[in-house]
């Protein structure tokens, strides 16, 4: 399956409706719960991040807005509509899912954006690639559009479908551990992107494991495992019960002057929940 928004038909928005919206929302896979009675709203133009232990339903609950995964029940709403057949949404998988070997150049990438808007049978005209290199040249990555996608860095790779989703005017951006691997200096470069798409109206949702940085440099944040633990900011959600309840003995809690201190093990990295395989 190409690395691309796997959607392919326009469906509207209803005016003055959340972005997303789950109202009691499981899945089952392979039969074994990947989420449980999972419900909460989604703001236009909120950055929000989801954070928890491997296997907590991180990428199941981002594949579920997205319209890969089907729901065992619940009720699933994105602009007021069920999910699917939304082409405002780019969505970027786990780096470890990728074939990075997959022949394809970084212009290439940034164009299967506008392909979700134009249609598989429709070839892009001048305004689409000029869309191309605009977007490129906004995440500073228009030098390297002849480059094959597997030759960059991570945090190079990132910018790219960043890049993508742009060119495909997406509204609603959905990344799923994009930070993990990368350096400091490439953590600030996505952020600066992900600051000015805020400035667009962009809502972006971001899987992380860190939640130092999912409580500085987020809206709000989301604790799952499995079930919605906590959802607000930073001091609402990272209680030592909260974290108890998700990590349990994964995680030591110290307490500190200015509240907790957290510090989490690492014994436990990797994928999380359903896998799958991209072509880039």
């Amino acid at each position: 399956m190409a690395l691309r928004s796997l959607i392919h038909k326009s469906v509207p928005h209803q005016a003055g409706a959340p972005v997303v919206e789950f109202s009691h929302v499981s899945v089952r896979y392979n039969g074994e719960p990947a989420l449980d009675d999972v419900s909460f709203t989604i703001p236009r133009g909120e950055r929000t991040a989801i954070v928890g232990p491997n296997g907590a339903g991180k990428s199941t609950l981002l594949k579920v807005i997205a319209g890969i995964l089907p729901t065992s029940s619940g009720d699933v709403r994105v602009y007021g509509y069920g999910a699917g057949g939304h082409i405002c949404i780019g969505y970027v998988p786990q780096r470890t899912q990728v074939d990075w070997s997959f022949p394809v150049t970084v212009a290439d990438v940034v164009m299967m954006g506008r392909v979700a808007r134009l249609g598989l049978f429709r070839y892009a005209g001048h305004k689409d690639r000029q869309l191309v290199r605009d977007s490129l040249g906004q995440v500073g990555m228009l030098h390297l559009a002849d480059r094959q996608i597997g030759e960059l860095s991570g945090g190079q790779q990132q910018r790219v479908f960043i890049a993508r989703a742009m060119a495909q005017e997406a509204e609603l951006l959905l990344m799923d551990e994009p930070l993990t691997g990368l350096d400091v200096p490439s953590q600030e470069a996505i952020f600066a992107i992900l600051d000015d798409l805020r400035t667009r109206g962009m809502t972006v949702l971001v899987s992380t494991h860190d939640l130092h940085l999912a409580s500085d440099r987020f809206d709000r944040m989301m604790l799952l495992r499995r079930q919605l633990l906590g959802f607000g900011n930073g001091a609402e959600v990272l209680t030592p019960a909260n974290l108890n309840r998700a990590y349990g003995a994964q995680m030591t809690i110290l307490p500190s002057v200015g509240g907790s201190l957290v510090f989490g093990d690492t014994c436990c990295e990797g994928h999380d929940d359903v896998e799958e395989h991209h072509h880039a």
